[in-house]
């Protein structure tokens, strides 16, 4: 058996999003064919949190590695078969540090980073490379300060890593997206009812302008943009009135706020590792609200509601086309640095051609809709004046 050349270890964090299995596929065969071993380890960073450092001791639920047989099947699926989560090991709570490490760690919240250090090298690891959001890439980041050898994707439905016009599991979002709304306006037409769509977008609203520009909806109401909900509904009823089958539709980020709200929309106050809390129910919300005042600009009549929050329907299921190609294509340009003995890279699409970027971007920055160049605030909808030399994806370039 030939020597290996090293170890690679793949780790997928944060949210699921179609595209990782496929990211996974694509990493494993061409390190293994590069003569690389592959560890895939389990739950995002929770996996190699709990590592013990005992060969005696069944680590199977923390990591394992990889084969032919384990992606090539799982690459055609969603999701990702590595399971993920949302633990940051530089501020483990108390209740989360596992058993083993309590005597040391022990304090209300816990950085076992020392730890995760020495398990990478129990491990043998030598490129680390993890697949995720900036909450998942910027622990990548610490990482990487601390000499860990780590080359980054980024995957985000949100579309919001710095320095990339792309992360996987966006297209499929605005894919699903545009096909459930478009299943919807069936039942909103019927009716002659207003639908308000919530979809997901905690700081950044491309998930709504896309399918917005892409004529899925009459408006859209986003995160950097505080909008004033009479407007709104001034706005949507005139839609309706100008469409035949008498309907209008509103998408809705889910981290999008109207005059007169403090704060965003929370399920509860409950809060993950990343300090975020966990959005919902703006859509019913600002449903609830149009519907009062619709009044007020229908000539004295109330319009009924169609509300539906399309949640991990976007984010579940098979990858498309473009959740497909892209995976494979970032696995195979972390494998050219990884070869090349280059690490502390994010590899990214960038004006249409794959490229890498410093992993650091990550952190450096924060990645909104410019609100001037393509949201109308008066309109409440996307706006452009050319499309020449724009991203595929139009206004989501890493400016």
């Amino acid at each position: 058996m030939a020597k290996s050349k090293g170890v690679i270890a793949i780790l997928t964090g944060g949210g699921d999003v179609p595209g990782l299995n496929p990211a996974i596929r694509a990493i494993t065969i061409r390190a293994l064919r590069e003569g690389y071993q592959v560890i895939g380890l389990r739950r995002g960073w929770a996996g190699i949190s709990q590592m013990v450092r005992d060969k005696k001791y069944d680590n199977s639920n923390n990591y394992s590695y990889l084969s032919y047989e384990d992606v090539n099947r799982a690459g055609r699926s969603g999701g990702t078969f590595l399971h993920s989560s949302r633990t940051r090991p530089s501020h483990l709570p108390r209740a989360a540090v596992p058993e083993h490490l309590r005597s040391t760690y022990n304090d209300e919240i816990n950085d076992i980073t020392p730890e995760i250090i020495k398990n990478l090298e129990w491990l043998g690891v030598d490129y680390l490379i993890p697949l995720g959001g900036d909450d998942t890439l910027s622990y990548g980041v610490r990482l990487y300060g601390e000499g860990v050898k780590v080359v980054a994707i980024p995957k985000t439905m949100d579309n919001d890593v710095p320095g990339t016009d792309y992360c996987i599991g966006f297209s499929t979002c605005v894919t699903r997206t545009i096909q459930m709304i478009n299943t919807l306006r069936t039942s909103a037409g019927s009716h002659e009812r207003l639908l308000i769509v919530e979809v997901f977008g905690r700081y950044a609203g491309f998930t709504a302008m896309l399918p917005t520009m892409a004529g899925a909806a009459h408006r859209c109401v986003i995160p950097e943009f505080k909008f004033n909900i009479d407007h709104l509904t001034e706005l949507l009823i005139s839609d309706r009135a100008k469409n035949p089958s008498s309907y209008a539709i509103c998408l809705v980020s889910e981290g999008a706020t109207f005059e007169g709200m403090e704060k965003m929309a929370l399920m509860d106050e409950e809060k993950d590792m990343f300090g975020h809390p966990k959005l919902g129910g703006i859509g019913l919300t600002v449903g609830n609200l149009i519907k009062e005042i619709t009044p007020k600009f229908n000539n004295g009549k109330r319009i009924n509601i169609i509300h539906q929050n399309l949640g991990y329907l976007v984010r579940g299921g098979d990858p498309d086309a473009i959740d497909s190609i892209v995976p494979m294509a970032f696995g195979n340009l972390a494998l050219d640095l990884i070869l090349r003995g280059i690490h502390g890279r994010l590899v990214i699409l960038k004006n249409g051609r794959y490229d890498n970027a410093p992993l650091d971007v990550v952190t450096a920055s924060k990645k909104f809709v410019n609100v001037e160049k393509h949201y109308n605030t008066e309109r409440l909808r996307p706006k452009y004046k050319s499309f020449d030399f724009k991203p595929l994806f139009i206004m989501t370039g890493s400016d």
